[in-house]
């Protein structure tokens, strides 16, 4: 293929679903033997903006106050989730989760993008906030994240604190609403096929097939 796919997906940090479908999508991504053709990048979400920078609670008093549940089916629901996850190999503590604002994150994901180390990142800030407890609605904390992928520290503080990146964030959502995306992770392949949620992996590989299929086809 002279030119890569181009797979651009919306996710948010704090979404349990976004890390297990990023390792979903990565073992589909293994399987497609064209998988060094394709150009990833991930764009910006939030789930639920109007989560405090510092929540006084637990995961499960977010979640039952958030979606009007009980604490025990918010709990029996934390566990499924939990299960899922040990499947692809992810060892999530939602009993240290510190749940933030995350539009700092996603700000620091685009000082990473364009400094080259935007995929690095986006697993660094997943572990750091399912399964290590760190909090990633502050700046400092963030910088450090950044700088265990090689990324600037001081020029990572720099840039959130001025909130350099807040506009490409914006945008990230507009780009969202324009598409209809209401929940994620959501994969954009192509520009052309949608795909919403953690799919199981051969769905990933057979839509690369498809695009290389058609791409083929095009050009006969």
């Amino acid at each position: 293929m002279s030119t890569p796919i181009a797979v651009n997906i919306w996710s948010d940090i704090a979404c349990p679903w976004c890390y297990i479908g990023k390792r979903t999508f990565e073992e589909g991504l293994g399987a497609f033997d064209g998988a060094a053709e394709v150009e990833i990048t991930y764009h910006s979400f939030e789930l639920a903006p109007d989560t405090p920078v510092d929540f006084e609670g637990s995961e499960v008093d977010f979640l039952a106050s958030h979606k009007g549940m009980d604490a025990t089916q918010v709990e029996q629901m934390l566990r499924q989730v939990t299960a899922i996850a040990a499947d692809v190999g992810l060892d999530y503590d939602f009993d240290s989760v510190k749940h933030t604002k995350t539009l700092l994150a996603h700000q620091a994901l685009h000082y990473a993008k364009a400094h080259g180390r935007q995929l690095d990142l986006v697993e660094r800030l997943f572990a750091a906030y399912f399964e290590q407890g760190r909090h990633l609605g502050r700046a400092d904390e963030l910088a450090d994240l950044g700088a265990d992928v090689g990324l600037d520290r001081k020029g990572m503080l720099a840039a959130l604190e001025a909130g350099s990146h807040a506009e490409d964030v914006d945008a990230d959502i507009a780009q969202a609403r324009g598409y209809g995306i209401q929940g994620v992770p959501f994969f954009v392949i192509d520009g052309r096929y949608g795909i919403s949620g953690a799919q199981k992996p051969e769905v990933f590989t057979r839509a690369l097939e498809q695009v290389r299929s058609e791409r083929a086809g095009a050009s006969a």
